[in-house]
C-alpha cells in the first residue's frame, strides 16, 4: 500500500512495502529543504500544468502573466525571455535569468522558453539570495520539469489550431521501462504566422527524462533539453507624438530580405537524491547547457541625430545588425538536510555548496545610417516608410564589426540555513551564504582583457509565527549580490549589484488546504545598477541605486461548488534612487523616476468550474489582467497606456480519455502593448486569439 507524503510542501508516493510497485511522482527542488510553504518565510506563488493547459498558454512569458509581481521587459526582438519581479529586472543585454528544477537555466540564448514539459512555475518573491546566490533581489522563477514517474506508464497526445494558421502538437508519454526504471518523452512540433506582417515562427522541442529508482530511498534523474525557434527578429512598431495609431500593430518595420535569427539550446542534466531516513536526505546534481542565437536584422535607428522619421513623420533609418550569441553554462552542486533535536528544540538545517560556470560569447556587428544633417540619401539612411512600407527596396548593407567579447564568470558558493522551532507555533530562520566569484573578458576587436576578482558573503534571517491554524506571520531579511557580467566601452568591469530586502506578510490556509493566500509589504533597495549603452550595443553603463516598494496579494485554490480561482494583485513603487545622465538618450535621470516597463498596478484573475453536459464532463472559465500606464522609455515621459484583457476558456470529454478544448485570449481584441525600449522599439500586443484542439490520453 502506498504512502503520501511531501516534498517541498507537494505530494510525493513510494511504495512501502519491498515487494510492491515503486511509484515516485515527485522529485525534490534544490535549496528548499523539507517544509511546507506556510513555513517558509517568503512568498511563494505556484502556477500549476493544470492552469497553464486550460489557458493554452505555450510560452513562459505569457505564462509569467498569471502572476502581478511579474512585469515584461524588453525580449530581444521577441527571441528571449526577460521580465522583472517587484519591479526588478537583471542585466539587459542578457536574458533574465531564471532556475530549472533548481540549476541556473535562463541566461543563454536558447529563444523564448516553451511550457511543454513544465510541471509548475514557482514564483520566489523576495529575499532568498541567501540561498539561491547571483539572483535579483526581486525573486527567481524556477521552473519544476516533468519528470518520469517510475513504475507506471501513460501518455496524452495533443493538436491546437490557432489564429493566424498556427498548427503545434505535442505528446507526453511515460514508459515503465522495468520496475525501477521509466522514461519520459516529452516533444512538441509547432509552426505558423503570426499578427505580425511577413512573419512567421517555427519551433521545436524534445525533452526526455529518466528516471532510475536504487530501491525506495534512492533515485537517479536525468534530463535533456534538445530545442530550435526559427523567426525573424521583430523590434515592434514606432509610435510619434505619443500617438499609438502612427503604425497598425500588425505592421513589420524590419526587412523580411534578413531571414529569420535561430536560437538553438542543447541542456543536459543529472540528479542524485538519497533519503537516509526520514529527517536526513542528500541531493546531488549537474547540469550543462550550451545555447546559440544567430542572424542578421534590419532594426530602427535610435539617435536623433541620425533619424528623419522626427522630422517628416514617416521615413525610418535603420541599422542593419548581425548577431552570433553563444554561452554555455556549466553547474555543479550539493546539498543535505535534515532534522535534529538540541536542548527541546527542532532544527531543521540545510547545508550545501555549487559551482557555476558561465561563458558569454557575443559577435555583434552594425551598419548605422549617417547624421541626417549630411542629407544622405533614402539608401544610405536605409530607409522604410512606415506608412507604406515596401520591403527590398534597397541592397542589405553589410553589418560591421562592432563587439566581439568573451565573458567568463565563475561562481563558488556555500550556504548555510538553520530553521528553529521555538515553540508549536513560532519559528525562526537563520542562515548565510558565502560568494567567491572571478569574471575575466577578452575583447577580440581591441584586444583589451579585463579581470576582476570579489567574494561576499549574504545572511539572511526570517521568523514565522502561526497565529491561529488557518494564520500565519512571517517577517524576513536578506542581503545579496549579483555579479556584472560585461564591461562598459573601455573594457571597465563593474562592481557587483549589491542589495537588501526586507518583507512581511500573512499566509492564510482554508477550507482543509483546499484555498490558501498570502499578503505581502515589502522594500528592496540595490545598488551599482547596470543599463545597456545603446550607442555601444553589447556593453554597459552603472546607473546608480534604485529601490522597489510594494503590497501583493495571491490567492489561489477551490471554493465549494467546485469552483477553482486564482487572484493576483501588485502595487509596485519601484524608481531611480540617483541622479545620473542616462547614456542611452542624454536625458538626465533623477531619484524619485520611476523603472522601465513597471506598472504601479498590476491584476489577475480567474474562475473555472467543471460542469456535466449530456453526461459529460466539462469546465468553463475566464479571466481578466489589468495593467496600469508604465513608463516606455527611461529618462522621457514617454508611457505606455494601460490596458485590460479580458480571456474564456473550456473543455468538453468527448470520450473517454479524450477531450476538446478551446481557449480566445484578448476576447474583446483590445490595443496593448507589452513592452517599449524607446518609442521607436514598442512591441504591440496579440489582438484576439483563438486556439481549438483536442487531448487524447490513456
Amino acid at each position: 500500500m502506498a504512502q503520501s507524503a511531501t516534498v517541498d510542501g507537494l505530494p510525493v508516493v513510494a511504495a512501502e512495502q519491498a515487494d510492491a510497485p515503486i511509484v515516485v511522482t515527485g522529485v525534490r527542488q534544490a535549496y528548499r529543504g523539507d517544509f511546507a510553504l506556510s513555513e517558509i518565510p517568503q512568498s511563494i506563488d505556484v502556477i500549476d500544468a493544470g492552469t497553464i493547459e486550460e489557458n493554452s498558454t505555450i510560452r513562459l512569458n505569457d505564462a509569467l502573466d498569471l502572476n502581478a509581481s511579474v512585469a515584461r521587459q524588453n525580449t530581444l526582438g521577441g527571441l528571449w525571455d526577460s521580465f522583472a519581479i517587484r519591479g526588478f529586472a537583471g542585466d539587459e543585454n542578457i536574458p533574465t535569468g531564471y532556475l530549472v528544477n533548481g540549476f541556473n537555466g535562463g541566461r543563454g540564448f536558447g529563444g523564448e522558453r516553451d511550457t511543454a514539459g513544465i510541471e509548475r512555475i514557482e514564483v520566489l518573491k523576495g529575499p532568498a539570495a541567501a540561498l539561491f546566490g547571483r539572483g535579483e533581489p526581486g525573486g527567481t522563477v524556477n521552473l519544476v520539469t516533468k519528470q518520469a514517474r517510475i513504475g507506471d506508464t501513460f501518455g496524452t497526445f495533443g493538436v491546437q489550431f490557432g489564429s493566424f494558421d498556427r498548427l503545434r502538437s505535442e505528446a507526453d508519454i511515460n514508459l515503465a521501462v522495468t520496475e525501477g526504471l521509466s522514461a519520459r518523452l516529452i516533444g512538441y512540433i509547432e509552426g505558423g504566422d503570426t499578427f505580425r506582417d511577413t512573419v512567421e515562427e517555427y519551433r521545436w522541442g524534445f525533452l526526455p527524462s529518466i528516471g532510475i529508482a536504487i530501491g525506495p530511498d534512492t533515485r537517479l534523474t536525468y534530463d535533456l533539453e534538445k530545442t530550435r525557434v526559427e523567426t525573424p527578429f521583430d523590434r515592434g512598431i514606432v509610435v510619434l507624438g505619443g500617438d499609438f495609431d502612427t503604425v497598425p500593430r500588425d505592421r513589420y518595420l524590419g526587412e523580411p530580405g534578413d531571414g529569420d535569427h535561430i536560437a538553438r539550446a542543447e541542456g543536459h542534466s543529472l540528479r542524485f537524491q538519497h533519503d537516509f531516513n526520514a529527517d536526513w536526505s542528500v541531493l546531488l546534481g549537474g547540469s550543462l547547457r550550451d545555447t546559440l542565437l544567430t542572424g542578421t536584422s534590419s532594426d530602427p535607428e535610435l539617435a536623433v541625430s541620425r533619424q528623419p522619421i522626427f522630422r517628416d513623420g514617416r521615413s525610418l533609418s535603420r541599422q542593419r545588425r548581425s548577431r552570433v550569441y553563444d554561452s554555455q553554462q556549466f553547474v555543479l552542486r550539493a546539498e543535505i538536510s535534515g532534522a535534529f533535536q538540541t536542548g527541546g528544540l527542532r532544527h531543521r538545517v540545510l547545508i550545501g555548496a555549487d559551482h557555476d560556470e558561465f561563458d558569454n560569447l557575443q559577435d555583434f556587428r552594425r551598419v548605422r545610417p549617417p547624421s541626417v544633417n549630411s542629407n544622405p540619401s533614402e539608401q544610405a539612411a536605409y530607409v522604410i516608410d512606415v506608412l507604406d512600407p515596401v520591403y527590398g527596396r534597397f541592397p542589405l548593407p553589410t553589418p560591421l564589426p562592432q563587439n566581439n567579447r568573451l565573458d567568463e564568470q565563475k561562481s563558488t558558493g556555500f550556504f548555510i540555513q538553520d530553521q528553529i522551532e521555538l515553540t508549536d507555533r513560532l519559528q525562526i530562520r537563520i542562515g548565510a551564504r558565502y560568494d567567491d566569484f572571478s569574471l575575466r573578458t577578452e575583447n577580440y576587436l581591441t584586444g583589451i582583457d579585463s579581470e576582476r576578482k570579489d567574494d561576499r558573503i549574504s545572511p539572511q534571517f526570517g521568523v514565522v509565527y502561526e497565529i491561529a491554524d488557518p494564520v500565519t506571520l512571517y517577517a524576513a531579511y536578506s542581503e545579496g549580490f549579483r555579479a556584472n557580467i560585461g564591461t562598459d566601452v573601455t573594457g571597465r568591469i563593474f562592481d557587483p549589484e549589491i542589495s537588501k530586502s526586507i518583507e512581511a506578510g500573512a499566509k492564510l490556509t482554508l477550507l482543509n488546504g483546499a484555498l490558501t493566500g498570502t499578503f505581502t509589504v515589502y522594500q528592496l533597495e540595490k545598488d551599482n545598477v547596470l543599463a545597456s549603452d545603446i550607442n555601444n550595443p553589447g556593453f554597459s553603463v552603472a546607473i546608480g541605486e534604485a529601490r522597489s516598494r510594494g503590497i501583493e496579494l495571491d490567492v489561489n485554490g477551490r471554493l465549494p461548488g467546485d469552483i477553482d480561482i486564482l487572484v493576483s494583485y501588485a502595487h509596485v513603487d519601484a524608481e531611480s534612487r540617483s541622479s545620473v545622465l542616462d547614456p542611452n538618450f542624454s536625458f538626465v535621470i533623477e531619484p524619485g523616476d520611476p523603472l522601465i516597463n513597471i506598472a504601479d498596478h498590476t491584476f489577475n484573475a480567474q474562475a473555472s468550474k467543471r460542469v456535466h453536459v449530456a453526461g459529460r464532463t466539462a469546465k468553463l472559465g475566464g479571466g481578466v489582467q489589468y495593467v496600469s500606464d508604465r513608463l516606455g522609455a527611461t529618462g522621457t515621459d514617454f508611457v505606455l497606456p494601460d490596458h485590460t484583457l479580458f480571456r474564456v476558456f473550456g473543455e468538453i470529454e468527448l470520450l473517454e480519455d479524450v477531450t476538446l478544448f478551446g481557449t480566445v485570449a484578448n476576447l474583446f481584441n483590445a490595443d496593448w502593448y507589452a513592452n517599449s525600449y524607446s518609442q521607436l522599439w514598442v512591441q504591440p500586443g496579440a489582438p484576439r486569439t483563438a486556439t481549438i484542439g483536442f487531448r487524447a490520453g490513456f
